[in-house]
């Protein structure tokens, strides 16, 4: 599955907690026997994994539809141009910057008088507060009102700090594989 954050984890840790107490609870409360409450500890512990596995299985499903495997295999290049056409589907019109001296911007995109620049980056690891700071100044540069980075990966902390600061939208995978889909309708 995805990387969850140490927050997310830690408020799953908590749900499952609770619901083993809650199994606990109505076991011993229904039978009023040791017995009765391991044995509804054991269906509640049985129930969370059939979930999970469950969650599990759809998540690879949604993986495998998106087809982000073959995006992680692209080029830079290759994935600015895919990123467009995303873009695209959703009605922007959609300028592409030269390969270098493109001041922070590889997108520019336009929907009525809204302009938003746009730093693609297609990293194995998680990406930086480089692809922020790269972006930011081309906002002034293309006389832009939004500046978002969309990524394959997922973004530090430093860099989702940068950018909450900044008013920089963060696009990671999980948001990526969702724009997918909608764009193939699934």
């Amino acid at each position: 599955m995805r990387n969850r954050t140490k927050k997310e984890q830690k408020m799953i840790d908590e749900l499952a907690g609770f619901l083993i107490i809650v199994a606990a609870l109505v076991g011993w409360y229904t039978t009023e026997t040791l017995k009765g409450t391991g044995v509804a500890i054991g269906i509640g512990v049985v129930a969370m994994i059939l979930v999970m596995g469950w969650r599990s299985a759809r998540f690879r499903k949604k993986m495998q539809q998106s087809g982000i495997a073959e995006i992680d295999q692209m080029s830079g290049r290759q994935f600015e141009e895919y990123v467009g056409t995303l873009f695209q589907h959703q009605g922007y019109k959609v300028s592409y910057t030269s390969t270098t001296g493109d001041f922070g911007a590889d997108l520019i995109l336009n929907k009525g008088k809204d302009t938003i620049v746009v730093q693609a980056k297609r990293y194995k690891k998680a990406v930086g507060v480089k692809a922020v700071q790269e972006v930011i100044p081309s906002i002034n540069m293309y006389k832009a009102g939004a500046a978002w980075v969309i990524t394959n990966s997922i973004y530090t902390k430093q860099a989702l700090t940068l950018a909450k600061k900044n008013h920089v939208r963060m696009i990671d995978r999980e948001e990526l594989v969702q724009m997918i889909l909608e764009m193939q309708n699934i």
